[in-house]
């Protein structure tokens, strides 16, 4: 493989698991779950970081190490999720987008909604 692209990494992932027969284990719910823990764990690498301290965090190599591979983990569950609940990541990713542009007009327009303000973003979680 001598580009990355999802489907290749998705393909890769699942024939992991399945190598180790994992599949029985990688539900939606268990799947969901880890990913909230990777999450979590990438976070707490974070957490008592000042603002300026975590855009610095890439310098320190053993932090960026850290960052890297709590990344890779979120991805990981994230696309064996999507692989097991038939979910294309880029295309639900590309439709969210085109919707949040819909509900958050770019800054200085004039016909912006207050929902849009920055001080009041929802979450993508829609």
């Amino acid at each position: 493989m001598t580009e990355l692209d999802v489907e290749a990494l998705q393909r890769r992932l699942v024939e992991f698991a399945a190598a180790r027969e994992w599949e029985p284990y990688h539900t939606p719910k268990n799947l969901a779950a880890a990913l909230s823990v990777e999450a979590s764990e990438l976070l707490e690498i974070f957490q008592w970081l000042t603002p300026e301290q975590s855009a610095r965090v890439m310098e320190d190599p053993g932090a960026a190490h850290r960052v890297r591979d709590e990344v890779a983990d979120v991805l990981a569950y994230l696309l064996q999720l999507c692989d097991v609940l038939g979910i294309d990541a880029l295309t639900a990713l590309s439709e969210k987008i085109d919707r949040n542009e819909l509900r958050f007009p770019p800054a200085g327009d004039h016909l912006a909604s207050p929902a849009a303000s920055p001080a009041a973003p929802e979450s993508t979680s829609e």
